[in-house]
């Protein structure tokens, strides 16, 4: 009788934990489509800006600190984007695994890595085990808005802008989950760089081929100085725009994949519990049974 109880509590148990994971899953799928939409939404921009961001390095001589690495300055910034809340299956510790190994190859190349933590279960990992933590943020990492991108770039500039003897970086890191599919989501490490290409400023005192592949040449108002305090922490914010947005799909994604599994293992796990519960209570009438019928049998032989 004490293995029917107990059993009956863990099918019981069970069952509530069935269907937490189907409301769980529920609210993903419901949320999916959007933050996949919103995702997808905000890459012509950022796409535009970065082409205005290299047509500016193309075309200039720029020795603003976001456009020229400082080779002797060894600090870089890592900027970690994990989330608020579990339930999500492998996405956390994916994006914790990455960082690690990043962390390990930036300090192998004589490099000083500043941590950076979106997310309140990185930030937890991190402060758990006594890691230094340049800044954290927390909250919305399933519904990142505008205000948290401003936020976290506003952060990283002043740190790029900062000389190294101030304790500056010269160089920026994103790890973050990129959406490819519902079943797909892979993690990245994306340098924040500008990458010049190959295209020549023409010569005024020469004359170029007809068939040369030509750079325009602009004039900025009211100075090109201005025009790179305007555009260039617009291009920070849009990077980091897009990667949160991603995160944020690929987060809700992920935890849609894991209560869906989450929810047929408990229903796996009550059919089997169920199994036993009838096995057992089977076993209980049999033996029963058998002590009824051998009980008759003894009082039949004592009256014979």
């Amino acid at each position: 009788m004490g293995s029917q109880l107990a059993l009956k509590s863990r099918i019981r148990s069970t069952e509530s934990l069935a269907k937490i994971f189907n409301a769980q899953e529920m609210i993903a799928s419901s949320h999916i489509a959007k933050a996949r939409d919103v995702a997808l939404n905000a890459k012509p921009y950022t796409d535009a800006i970065f082409d205005a961001v290299q047509a500016l390095v193309a075309h200039t001589h720029i020795t603003h600190p976001i456009a020229v690495k400082d080779e002797k300055n060894p600090r870089v910034a890592v900027l970690a984007l994990t989330s608020d809340r579990g339930m999500a299956g492998p996405y956390t510790s994916s994006i914790i695994r990455e960082t690690e190994s990043l962390l390990s190859r930036l300090d192998a190349a004589g490099k000083q890595p500043e941590l950076f933590v979106y997310g309140r279960r990185g930030s937890t990992y991190y402060k758990y085990r006594n890691r230094d933590i340049a800044a954290t943020w927390e909250g919305d990492t399933d519904q990142p808005g505008v205000e948290i991108a401003e936020t976290i770039s506003n952060t990283l500039m002043d740190a790029y802008m900062k000389p190294a003897e101030k304790g500056g970086v010269s160089e920026l890191y994103i790890v973050y989950t990129e959406f490819i599919n519902m079943v797909v989501q892979k993690v990245r490490v994306l340098p924040v760089e500008i990458v010049k290409n190959e295209t020549k400023v023409p010569d005024p005192d020469e004359e170029a081929p007809a068939t040369a592949d030509v750079a325009p040449l602009y004039t900025f108002e009211p100075s090109l100085e201005k025009v790179l305090d305007a555009i260039l922490p617009k291009y920070i914010q849009s990077r980091i725009h897009e990667c949160l947005l991603t995160a944020a799909a690929s987060e809700t994604a992920s935890r849609q994949n894991a209560m869906h599994t989450a929810t047929d293992n408990a229903r796996n796990l009550i059919d089997d519990l169920t199994r036993k519960l009838n096995a057992s209570r089977q076993a209980s009438i049999t033996q029963e049974l058998t002590e009824i019928i051998g009980s008759a049998d003894a009082l039949t032989k004592k009256e014979e």
